[in-house]
């Protein structure tokens, strides 16, 4: 799985939407990034650090992921709707 940032916009105070190209198993959709939760801080080293959560929401058989199987009471193992979530943590370049 890999994303590829395209451009960033502003959504807020501490909020932003990155919109990137998502490629998993071979197959590339466009989605947006919800980012949340924008923080700065000093770690014990002296070093600025910026952390961040993000999320989308993706049709896994978008991606060719059809994969699942039935359960007895009724529905399936899997979703076809899930959520990716992200947790980062960056240091600045000295």
């Amino acid at each position: 799985m890999t994303f590829v940032s395209k451009s960033a916009r502003a959504a807020g105070e501490g909020h932003l939407e990155v919109t990137g190209d998502l490629t998993i198993r071979g197959t590339t959709h466009e989605v947006t990034l919800s980012v949340d939760e924008i923080s700065a801080a000093q770690d014990m080293r002296g070093n600025s650090r910026i952390g961040a959560t993000a999320s989308t929401k993706i049709k896994r058989s978008d991606f060719g992921m059809t994969w699942n199987k039935a359960l007895e009471t009724g529905g399936v193992v899997v979703g076809d709707v899930v959520t990716i979530t992200l947790e980062a943590s960056l240091v600045k370049a000295v």
